[in-house]
């Protein structure tokens, strides 16, 4: 699945720890969903989405899409 969250961290000013802290998820998860090893949970899916005001579509990607 491809996502947009280390960009939307880097328009938001955000450090992976901060949005980990934020989302109340390890800095490690944040690493592995933003390199692509880790798809998040949906409830995590929509942390993501109401932090960044955003749908989640907005965010996640298929990439068989």
């Amino acid at each position: 699945m491809k996502n947009r969250l280390k960009v939307l961290r880097a328009e938001n000013d955000m450090t992976q720890a901060q949005l980990a802290e934020e989302t109340g998820v390890s800095r490690q998860t944040i690493n592995a969903i933003e390199k692509g090893k880790f798809d998040p949970s949906l409830p995590l899916a929509f942390k993501f989405a109401r932090l960044f005001k955003l749908q989640i579509e907005d965010i996640f990607e298929d990439e068989k899409n």
